[in-house]
């Protein structure tokens, strides 16, 4: 030490100025590493080594980040704002590495690597500005606007389906209840019809149909014997309720007849509320010939209803099936629901993440400038020393 020069004793205290600043940036770990180095330059290297690599471990770093930077491009459902952030974090580690590229490079690898529902926009652009002067600040603003105007679109016609979604369950269940009055009505109509079949076999004498009591050969032999009068099967001539019928309806007309005849001194013309009843009572024996159901009729009425108990099942498992999807549905939307819930935790975590760092900032400075005055204060003091 007694042979340094005035130059040596310089790059002395620059050196220990240089190592005093290392220090206090490093935390204890780095310190430990670096606490046998002598001087400034060899604490560097070997943090430069720990950090960064050696020269071989750089150039593979800067492959793989020029490769990411070259394939980059907008995911699916992925906004403006988080695309740049990707990109930035590939630019800076390359800026790091000593791989810089400029602004013009960045502007036109972000118009490449948007999707092709951006291809207006990017063909715009670059029609109207010069993308070599093109700051890339602007480039990203005059990108969010126009992704402000695709979301409210999309919000639009998300909402138009909707309408239209209702519109049709809405048809469906009307269609649905219409069907259901027409077989309520057809259902009451086939009973009605077969009362009356047991009626009308009931006043001829017979027994009433009944699945279980009839045998095979007896149903055979009934199913031969034909009708005469109405031409149908199942009974005889003597038996036909047409018949008994018409000799009914006869007779009601023969009392018609006396009680007109005994009635002549009222008056010659009858009244209309007396043609009127007559007109009724002949709609209603009209109506009950009409009525009459015979065997076969009732068969083909069971079968033709069969089927459509038949049709109305699938129709309910259709149904089933359906109100399953919209269950399944409705569960996809609880969870997206609680994912919201989730999104919003984790922001309000983010936002007082975001105020630790602030706070964590404001003390590194103040750090910072106390390490400076230390600096000041030493170089004083080495002055004053030589």
């Amino acid at each position: 030490r007694t042979r340094y020069n005035d130059e040596d004793r310089k790059k002395v205290q620059i050196n220990a100025k240089a190592i005093h600043i290392i220090i206090c940036a490093i935390n204890s770990n780095e310190f430990n590493r670096v606490s046998s180095c002598v001087s400034a330059k060899e604490m560097w290297d070997r943090l430069e080594v720990t950090y960064e690599g050696t020269n071989q471990v750089k150039d593979a770093k800067i492959n793989m980040l020029v490769h990411e930077y070259e394939m980059f491009t907008m995911h699916d459902n992925e906004d403006i704002k988080t695309m740049f952030t990707r990109f930035t974090n590939i630019t800076n580690a390359l800026q790091a590495l000593d791989k810089v590229y400029t602004n013009s490079e960045m502007v036109r690898k972000i118009l490449r690597c948007l999707p092709r529902i951006w291809m207006p926009k990017v063909t715009a652009i670059e029609e109207a500005k010069d993308l070599n002067t093109l700051p890339l600040e602007d480039l990203l603003g005059s990108l969010m606007t126009h992704e402000l105007s695709i979301l409210k679109t999309d919000d639009e016609e998300e909402t138009e389906r909707k309408k239209k979604k209702n519109k049709v369950i809405a048809l469906k269940s009307t269609t649905n209840e219409e069907t259901d009055n027409e077989s309520d009505q057809e259902l009451a109509l086939i009973t009605r019809k077969f009362r009356k079949f047991l009626e009308s076999k009931k006043k001829v004498g017979r027994k009433p149909f009944r699945k279980g009591n009839t045998q095979k050969g007896e149903s055979s032999k009934i199913e031969e014997i034909i009708c005469y009068e109405c031409n149908k099967p199942g009974h005889y001539n003597s038996d036909c309720p047409r018949l008994k019928k018409k000799e009914q309806f006869k007779k009601k007309k023969a009392m018609l007849a006396t009680w007109d005849d005994s009635d002549e001194s009222s008056s010659d013309e009858e009244s209309p509320e007396e043609v009127y009843q007559l007109a009724l009572m002949a709609i209603e024996e009209e109506e009950e010939e009409n009525d009459e159901v015979t065997y076969d009729e009732l068969i083909l009425i069971v079968e033709k209803y069969s089927c459509i108990i038949s049709d109305l099942k699938k129709k309910i498992k259709i149904l089933n099936v359906e109100n399953n999807d919209l269950k399944k549905a409705n569960n996809m939307c609880i969870l997206n629901n609680k994912d919201e819930k989730k999104i919003e935790i984790l922001e309000k975590e983010n936002e007082c993440l975001k105020i630790e760092v602030d706070a964590l900032k404001k003390t590194f400075s103040n750090f910072y400038n106390s390490s400076e005055k230390l600096e000041k204060l030493l170089g004083m003091q080495r002055c004053v020393f030589d």
